[in-house]
């Protein structure tokens, strides 16, 4: 809760005039309690889990020629009821535990300095701890990734989220609950690293779980934006992990591709690649259909 009872006591107190969005700010949370505020994450992790993948769904069921030529694994099909199931098993793992361990690990966030007080950060600021957390966030999430996929790790608990060999976008959060409660460390290193305002906070667990979505949906959209981000992996990085599932020796990177590389745990995929190029050429030259984004067995051989 703010120390300031009005908007011209914030501004003695900061000794300027409050900005557009710092007055918002003030006449949004000066009245609310800090832990209200942290409580926020349950809503947006809600609305991020519920709303983002729809489009996404609606793609799937049309299955319109438009969209059908992005789809990575143009033979997989997950029906409506299927994607229903996901999306009920996963709100199931929220109530459960992801909502509850919101609820009582506010005294962590209070520990490690993130606040709710005035002046805003810059947008510079939240860029670059945004940033931080990303790839504090990739690096610690490519080793337990690679745990997950040990014997032990894959069959007591990482065979759940591999259940879907081509993934939609309701399956990014379809874990088995270990993992939840697991792959929340790394989530939670970033900010602890360098902690924040309670804003930045918000954001980088909504952009976190929208980057998820956008990975597990199946699709490689060209006009994605995410395109732009060097050393992004994206959905065709990704689904290649997927579709190999429990075998899978690649892509174990959740955000970026540069641990797959400094570990040379991507030569699968790339093999897979190059083969694929070469189906491509050999279809067009020889006029027959687009192979689109086949997987091959050759490929896979080498994972």
């Amino acid at each position: 809760m703010l120390p300031y009872h009005t908007v011209g006591e914030a501004a003695s107190a900061l000794g300027r005039n409050l900005t557009f969005a710092e007055t918002q700010w003030f006449n949004y949370s000066a009245q609310k309690s800090d832990y209200f505020l942290y409580c926020h994450n349950i809503m947006f992790l809600l609305l991020v889990l519920s709303a983002v993948p729809l489009p996404l769904v609606f793609v799937e069921v049309l299955r319109s020629s438009g969209f059908q030529k992005y789809k990575i694994q143009p033979k997989a099909k997950v029906s409506l009821s299927e994607m229903f199931r996901c999306y009920k098993d996963v709100m199931t793992v929220f109530l459960l535990v992801v909502g509850p361990l919101q609820l009582v690990s506010f005294p962590s966030i209070k520990m490690i300095g993130i606040r709710t007080s005035l002046p805003l950060p810059s947008g510079w600021e939240i860029f670059l701890q945004l940033l931080v957390y990303f790839l504090v966030e990739d690096y610690m999430n490519y080793w337990i990734h690679r745990f997950l996929h040990t014997t032990w790790g894959y069959e007591k608990i990482h065979w759940v989220h591999h259940e879907y060999s081509a993934p939609n976008g309701f399956a990014a959060p379809y874990a088995h609950w270990a993992e939840v409660l697991i792959l929340g460390i790394p989530s939670f290193a970033g900010p602890a690293m360098a902690p924040g305002h309670m804003i930045t906070f918000w954001l980088w667990i909504v952009f976190r779980q929208i980057e998820a979505i956008e990975t597990h949906s199946g699709y490689d959209f060209p006009w994605t934006p995410t395109k732009y981000i060097p050393f992004y992996g994206g959905a065709d990085y990704h689904d290649y992990h997927h579709y190999v599932g429990r075998q899978s020796r690649s892509n174990f990177a959740s955000v970026f591709t540069y641990c797959d590389y400094l570990y040379g745990t991507d030569k699968g995929y790339l093999y897979q690649k190059k083969v694929l190029e070469k189906l491509k050429q050999g279809s067009k030259s020889g006029g027959g259909q687009n192979v689109g984004f086949y997987y091959t067995k050759e490929a896979l051989k080498s994972d």
